[in-house]
């Protein structure tokens, strides 16, 4: 089955597809992106993805080149062509192609790119024993709501991970925990589900708020709230979220076990609530 792209109202194999040198989103890391998960060829709440993409590129005061409708028939057609029934869509959205020059000389049209790819879930043994997250220093900019393609600080911080054996980095900022470099994240304490509010500087979740609906219809608990480092470290339970992990439990943070250092009942509650939801 082939990797799909589309580029400018144009879709091709992935690996022919190609951008200007001079794009801002190359130049500048000047654009807004979205990924979504498809499961059995049905994109997973579209319009809340497609919701976040327009409120992105309105914030940076990028323009958006289609409508609605014309983003749902995209989709719905690049996951046709590419026929994979487990996929991640990713779309990106620049502000255009353009002689390199922070402000443009003249208006251009935006460049958008979409790709289709097979998804590869995390491995199974995962989501058994729960993984290990670290915690960094948060030195992305103040608009962290915005999802931009200017992601240095995040590959960084997942680099970082990387090399000390973790799965995931966590942002923390004036002793705030926020986020993750690629997900949300939410601890349990006396069985109550506690999140950092959304707000500027973490990115409001479509995964997260599916797993706050979802643990509150099975009598869960949930609060969102500012959490410290303290509250990390001293939870009954710690889990992420996010599009292509799903509910993911985490067993150490800086390599200290949370609870048992393994995956706890609010967990795994809340783990199998979501994947019943997509059936």
């Amino acid at each position: 089955m082939p990797d799909i792209a589309f580029v400018n109202d144009v879709f091709l194999p992935l690996s022919e597809a190609r951008v200007s040198v001079e794009d801002h989103g190359f130049q500048f890391g000047d654009g807004v992106y979205e990924l979504i998960r498809v499961y059995a060829g049905r994109p997973f709440h579209l319009t809340e993805h497609l919701d976040r993409l327009e409120q992105s590129a309105r914030a940076v005061a990028i323009s958006v080149p289609y409508t609605r409708e014309r983003w749902t028939a995209l989709v719905a057609e690049a996951v046709s062509r590419s026929r994979y029934p487990e996929a991640k869509v990713y779309i990106q959205l620049t502000r255009g192609a353009a002689p390199r020059d922070h402000v443009l000389a003249s208006p251009v049209l935006p460049t958008v790119v979409l790709t289709v790819r097979a998804l590869v879930p995390p491995d199974p043994v995962l989501y058994a024993r729960g993984v290990d997250v670290v915690t960094v220093p948060d030195i992305r900019w103040a608009w962290c709501n915005v999802k931009s393609v200017s992601l240095l600080a995040n590959v960084l911080a997942k680099q970082q991970a990387r090399e000390k054996g973790a799965f995931e980095a966590l942002f923390v900022r004036d002793g705030q925990v926020l986020e993750g470099a690629t997900s949300n994240v939410a601890v349990v304490r006396d069985r109550v589900l506690i999140t950092p509010p959304e707000g500027p500087l973490l990115l409001s979740g479509v995964t997260r708020k599916v797993v706050l609906t979802v643990a509150q219809q099975a009598g869960v608990a949930v609060k969102e709230e500012p959490l410290t480092e303290a509250d990390l470290s001293t939870a009954d339970e710690v889990l992420l979220t996010g599009t292509t992990i799903e509910v993911l439990p985490v067993a150490r943070v800086d390599g200290r076990p949370i609870g048992a250092g393994a995956p706890g009942p609010v967990t795994r509650l809340v783990m199998d609530c979501f994947r019943r939801a997509l059936a």
